[in-house]
């Protein structure tokens, strides 16, 4: 191969792995968008209680409640 076939094949990998992250990128939008209104959610629930998120959904046990 020419120097000049070789230039454009890498191109064209350079090119396809672009295309490949960016539509992988494009996958995960949504789920990043998801992940940040649960956070924004829980973020929202602290301040309306004054406790942890972590206090708000954990359980008590039955024997905490009799002691």
């Amino acid at each position: 191969m020419t120097q000049h076939q070789d230039t454009v094949k890498h191109a064209l990998d350079i090119v396809a792995v672009f295309a490949a992250i960016s539509s992988f990128l494009q996958l995960l939008t949504p789920l990043f968008g998801l992940i940040g209104a649960i956070w924004t959610l829980m973020r929202i629930a602290e301040m309306v209680s004054g406790k942890p998120f972590a206090e708000l959904i954990r359980r008590k046990k039955p024997d905490a409640e009799q002691q």
